[in-house]
């Protein structure tokens, strides 16, 4: 068994190790908790309740100061326990992906909390366990507009290639794209010029995030519109003013614990689009698009 399936079925404090990033967190976990629950979207389901089994871990910020043993200064299990009754207790729900998203959502509420692993298995379906995963980062979290109760800020990410930028029609694509209504994250890959080659990942991996920053700064002089921006602080504060902006990656992706190892532009572009919660990924080029994305992607 290959160890890509083997942590398929690994329990999920396994995954968060495997898919950590240099500086592992700390972590909590809940494992087994079982609990009977009416769920399900078959018409067998409705009016009986069946037992579900929640494997839940979470990756917590360290704490700055001691704890002094003192309860008030962690994140505690029960606000895991709580987090899964208080969703199981607001209705009924037919999506194990539903309930899910939910319990992730509590929990990353949790100042402490940085990453979730949410597995739930129906016991009584079959004769095995059938079930979802799903693991939710705090960065994920969909920007919110500025004011109490502001709505969720999700932009339209699109990849322009080199023959998009150069196009003669470039206005034209940037105004069906803002014409969307969406504030507009632009991403860009490497130019066609030849870069230095130094057979060394990590500093051929900074050389290559530059290089795409050069072509990003190509990119804002073919028009006014593309505003060049580094660090997420701009972004959030475009977004919610719903303007035009060009990502520059360096910053991001260098400085994320949980940053992509993948070099290729297009990947990366999805990777952001992926912590902005984007409504989509608009792709322009004939580019490969990478697999398992949980944002949707289209082809210009």
């Amino acid at each position: 068994m290959t160890n890509d399936i083997r942590l398929a079925f690994a329990h999920p404090e396994e995954r968060a190790e495997a898919s950590a990033g240099a500086a592992p967190r700390d972590r909590i976990s809940l494992r087994d908790h079982v609990a009977e629950v009416e769920i399900g979207a078959f018409q067998q389901e409705r009016g009986t309740r069946q037992r579900v089994r929640f494997n839940v871990v979470v990756e917590v910020r360290p704490h700055p100061a001691p704890l002094q043993d003192d309860v008030d200064r962690i994140l505690s299990y029960d606000r895991i326990t709580e987090s899964i009754a208080d969703e199981l207790s607001a209705e009924r729900l037919n999506l194990l992906e539903t309930l899910a998203e939910r319990i992730a959502e509590r929990i990353l509420a949790e100042p402490q909390a940085m990453r979730v692993f949410v597995r739930i298995e129906k016991l009584d379906r079959g004769p095995g366990a059938l079930g979802v995963e799903i693991v939710r980062s705090r960065a994920e979290a969909p920007l919110r507009r500025t004011g109490e109760g502001g709505e969720a800020v999700h932009p339209l990410v699109a990849f322009l290639d080199n023959a998009a930028i150069a196009a003669p029609d470039l206005p034209a694509r940037l105004d069906a794209l803002e014409a969307r209504g969406l504030p507009l994250v632009l991403a860009v890959g490497l130019p066609d010029a030849p870069r230095p080659e130094t057979h060394h990942r990590p500093t051929q991996r900074r050389i290559d995030l530059l290089a795409i920053e050069q072509n990003a700064w190509a990119l804002a002089a073919r028009d006014p519109r593309c505003v060049v921006v580094a660090t997420r602080t701009e972004i959030d504060w475009a977004m919610r003013r719903g303007q035009t902006i060009v990502w520059a990656p360096s910053k991001l992706v260098l400085d994320a614990v949980d940053g992509p190892n993948s070099r290729d532009p297009v990947a990366l572009a999805l990777w952001l689009a992926e912590i902005l919660a984007a409504e989509r990924m608009v792709v322009h080029g004939d580019v490969t698009l990478p697999a398992g994305s949980r944002v949707p992607l289209e082809r210009a």
